[in-house]
């Protein structure tokens, strides 16, 4: 996992959620943020989409199991 990678999804992560002090980790998923709902999840993906200009399919979200998931399928496509 690319630690530069990793950082820019840790503060768009404390955008979305408005929290400066909130800590993410690979393995973490909503279950762990009290304030990631519906909402909070699509601002999520629309946010990494605009920041680092890729595209998710509703298929490759709905398959992830945790942020780490998330950051290797952003890795990929941003690689491609």
């Amino acid at each position: 996992m690319d630690n530069d990678v990793f950082y820019k999804v840790s503060v768009i992560f404390k955008d979305v959620f408005n929290d400066q002090n909130l800590e993410i980790a690979p393995e973490m998923t909503a279950a762990d943020i009290e304030e990631w709902d519906s909402l909070n999840h699509i601002n999520l993906i629309i946010a990494h989409e605009i920041e680092f200009g890729v595209r998710f399919t509703s298929f490759e979200i709905s398959n992830l199991k945790d942020i780490g998931q998330f950051v290797e399928l952003l890795e990929s496509k941003i690689q491609k």
